[in-house]
């Protein structure tokens, strides 16, 4: 006859007899959760490692990001270099009788023949104006003019001074005897004042375009770090710009339009040639400024920066679309 459930013996666990004694339950190893399981130390180890990238790949990848930026940044700033020593040339030119200034003019006044041939004793109306101080060419500067012979070269460069322009009448004046006078051509006379005018505003933008260039050299590279830069140094680069590019556009004026009023009298023999060196020279130093101007303003909206590798600029901006 089976026993009632309640008279049954039952059956004591290892567990339970200590927890009677003792009063606790031991803890024994379970199978980890599903949660453990997921934030086990393996996996957060790899966790860290893949939110955290290390400082060689970011590095590499900064570097990789703004190369073209560099490269357009450093090219900028050999373009002002190369500008620069366009306008040191410019401005030292004539400045001097020596073999290379020398050959660097804006124009070339040609006067050895003055009187045309078909005057009589045309010869020695020349030689006689050779000996009363008239020289055979003049040739202007930005600083100065020097004056000379034909065969002999350069033999006098007057002193450099600020703002300087070239007078034709009051030099010829003061080298001939007194009372005597050469009729200059009308045309010669009437541009004097604009020469005047424009000579003083070449000079003082080409001084002052060489300084901003210098400059802008060495400030050039600061458009890797932030497009932010790429704003003062286009405003600069600009500025520098038109004055170099207005400077050399009124030194191109003046050098042909002396030429065309010298030449366009028929009853004195007088020629004008322009300066090749120094036209090529401002053309030059103008263009590679121009070049820098359309970079720095390129760079502005364009290639990314390091502060855009690091998530200041681009990054940002696609978080928040």
């Amino acid at each position: 006859m089976p026993l009632p459930s309640i008279l049954r013996v039952r059956r004591r666990t290892p567990t339970e007899g200590v927890a009677e004694k003792g009063g606790r339950t031991p803890t024994t190893p379970s199978s980890p959760t599903k949660e453990e399981q997921l934030t086990s130390p393996r996996d957060s180890d790899a966790t860290v490692v893949a939110n955290e990238p290390s400082t060689n790949s970011t590095k590499t990848d900064i570097k990789r990001g703004t190369k073209v930026r560099k490269g357009f940044a450093i090219s900028a700033s050999i373009s002002y270099f190369l500008s620069f020593v366009f306008l040191i040339l410019i401005i030292i030119g004539n400045t001097y009788p020596r073999a290379v200034l020398s050959d660097i003019y804006f124009f070339k006044l040609d006067l050895a023949d003055i009187i045309p041939t078909s005057v009589p004793n045309a010869s020695l109306i020349n030689s006689i104006a050779q000996s009363i101080g008239l020289h055979d060419f003049y040739q202007v500067g930005l600083w100065n003019f020097c004056e000379g012979y034909e065969g002999v070269g350069i033999t006098f460069c007057s002193k450099p001074q600020n703002l300087y322009w070239f007078n034709p009448v009051e030099i010829l004046m003061s080298e001939l005897l007194a009372g005597a006078t050469i009729a200059l051509p009308t045309e010669i006379i009437t541009i004097l004042d604009v020469l005047r005018i424009t000579s003083n505003l070449m000079f003082g933008f080409f001084l002052t375009g060489a300084v901003l260039t210098f400059v802008l050299i060495f400030l050039s590279p600061l458009a890797i770090r932030s497009r932010w830069w790429s704003m003062p140094l286009s405003i600069a680069a600009f500025i520098a710009n038109v004055l170099v590019g207005a400077a050399t556009i009124i030194g191109s004026v003046i050098s042909f339009a002396f030429k065309f009023a010298a030449t366009a009298q028929s009853d004195l023999n007088i020629h004008a040639y322009v300066g090749v060196r120094m036209f090529v020279f401002m053309w030059l130093a103008a263009g590679f400024a121009l070049y820098s101007f359309l970079v720095h303003a390129g760079m502005g909206c364009c290639c990314a920066s390091r502060r855009d590798m690091r998530g200041g600029g681009r990054r940002e901006d696609s978080e928040t679309n």
